[in-house]
């Protein structure tokens, strides 16, 4: 275990698999004391268990980052437990494909309750302690705040969105000491597909993702802690990875 993050704090959303499970795995690795937040909670038990078991200080939190109250409840609750609050790392997200005619737009709700709404109400509540550790916080966007696809409007819509409001942020916050990070990704092996409900959606992008090498997890949580450590005088506001296969 390594040590460049040791005393500082990080608040891991979507902490339960994929992208969020393996930054929190980086985070901790790098000697930072973690908070995983998520709603499947059995997962969060069982990485807490490896993380403890390696030598972190680890503090689990149930979490629906589309509930006001429990994102402020879990921010305190962080705070209370591990004392301060230094990263937070915005990854809790959903990706719901589908064309906009005939749309079940309960799924648009869905996607920016979660992806904007949550993000928001999790930036606003951690932002007093990280202005007080002159933190950092990173959104975890994608590239589809850069590239619109054909059936993808939605999830296009909620990540511009995500980039806009994290720039905001950033000109009010940076002068103050508070770093803000966009890591935008391109096509990663994770369980967001998962959970397409437009059949054929889901049966186009399984089909394209399975003639590349996709990104991992933990090529994310690379990116991530690279710019989490960064020199204090220095902000890594942007990085955009895709796989090289992805044309």
């Amino acid at each position: 275990m390594t040590s460049s993050l040791q005393g500082k704090v990080a608040l891991v959303t979507g902490a339960s698999s994929g992208i969020g499970e393996a930054t929190a795995r980086a985070l901790a690795g790098a000697g930072a004391a973690v908070a995983l937040a998520a709603r499947r909670t059995e997962r969060l038990h069982a990485l807490r268990d490896e993380l403890e078991a390696a030598g972190a200080r680890v503090h689990v939190l149930p979490l629906d980052v589309t509930d006001e109250q429990a994102v402020a409840d879990a921010v305190r609750s962080t705070v209370d437990a591990l004392g301060r609050i230094d990263i937070l790392v915005n990854n809790a997200g959903l990706m719901l494909l589908g064309p906009v005619e005939g749309a079940d737009t309960t799924d648009w709700t869905r996607m920016m309750d979660t992806n904007v709404m949550g993000l928001m109400y999790m930036t606003h509540a951690a932002l007093p302690h990280l202005l007080e550790n002159a933190g950092t916080v990173v959104q975890i966007s994608s590239i589809a705040a850069r590239v619109v696809g054909r059936g993808s409007a939605v999830y296009n819509a909620s990540k511009f969105a995500v980039n806009g409001f994290s720039e905001g942020l950033r000109q009010e916050v940076t002068e103050r000491g508070v770093r803000v990070v966009v890591i935008e990704p391109g096509t990663v092996e994770t369980e967001l597909r998962d959970h397409i409900t437009h059949a054929p959606s889901k049966a186009a992008i399984t089909e394209r993702v399975a003639k590349i090498r996709q990104l991992q997890g933990e090529d994310i949580a690379a990116a991530v802690l690279y710019a989490v450590t960064a020199p204090a005088h220095a902000t890594v506001n942007e990085i955009f990875i895709r796989p090289t296969d992805q044309a």
